[in-house]
């Protein structure tokens, strides 16, 4: 995206969204354009502007797009006792769907964003038109992997994520730590992803991004790859874990041309 473009866009960007009543939550979302829907999934610990500010106004030309935060993400408050989880998103994201109508959707979802685009495709496929994930995982394989996850701190994440969180948060900026050790506990969690058998009865068309630098290695990306049937796969050279957010104006024109076949 040209800086011009970028700087309109964020100048643009509304002060405030809406909110839908789902299972107990106050769901922050945005509605942005006019066409076939599109629904956005945040990254862990991110907000939509983090996530997607490189996207929306593309996707927006001739799209509906819908963008919603999380539990405990961006504008949408905590629940108190209840843990952060895939399964658990999924199914808020799923009722908020039902609740505005919204069927046979394209989904665009960034790491754990893309996790619960996944779940969305193989639990609810009758809500799913095509679906395209960044940075996507099957969680801690090994006791190691999931140790290390354990030892994961909250300086660890880039400083953005929690000035973002302590800039919009409705639960203050002291529940940071509180939501990130939601987050972690979740992560921790072995094989808190998907399986190959789950992968296996996704329909919908699925279109991957993996940065070459990532958190998945190339290898687990290839296994995912071959689990979904159909799905195609887009190694970014010289990109991270936030390949759309990194390489936007390159992977912008493919997420483009594959949502808008027929």
């Amino acid at each position: 995206m040209r800086l011009a473009a970028l700087l309109s866009f964020l100048l643009a960007w509304p002060a405030a969204g809406e909110y839908a009543e789902v299972h107990g939550l106050k769901m922050y979302y945005e509605v942005h354009g006019e066409g076939p829907p599109v629904v956005l999934l945040h990254g862990g610990m991110t907000t939509i502007s983090f996530s997607f500010a490189a996207q929306i106004p593309t996707l927006a030309r001739n799209h509906r797009v819908i963008a919603i935060e999380q539990m405990g993400h961006g504008h949408t408050a905590d629940v108190a006792g209840r843990e952060l989880s895939y399964a658990g998103m999924t199914e808020d994201t799923f009722a908020f769907l039902v609740q505005q109508g919204i069927q046979k959707a394209d989904l665009v979802g960034i790491s754990d964003g893309g996790q619960i685009a996944l779940r969305l495709a193989f639990k609810h496929p009758e809500m799913v038109r095509r679906v395209v994930v960044s940075g996507v995982g099957f969680g801690p394989v090994s006791a190691e992997e999931q140790k290390a996850m354990q030892a994961l701190s909250a300086d660890r994440l880039p400083k953005v994520f929690r000035s973002d969180y302590e800039r919009v948060s409705p639960d203050g900026p002291e529940h940071w730590l509180t939501i990130f050790e939601k987050a972690r506990a979740m992560w921790s969690k072995p094989g808190w992803g998907f399986s190959k058998a789950e992968l296996a009865t996704i329909q919908a068309p699925v279109l991957l991004f993996f940065g070459d630098r990532d958190f998945t290695s190339i290898e687990e990306a290839a296994t995912i790859f071959h689990s979904i049937p159909g799905a195609q796969l887009c190694i970014v050279p010289g990109a991270g874990h936030g390949a759309l957010r990194e390489r936007a104006e390159w992977l912008n024109p493919v997420i483009l041309d594959f949502l808008d076949r027929k």
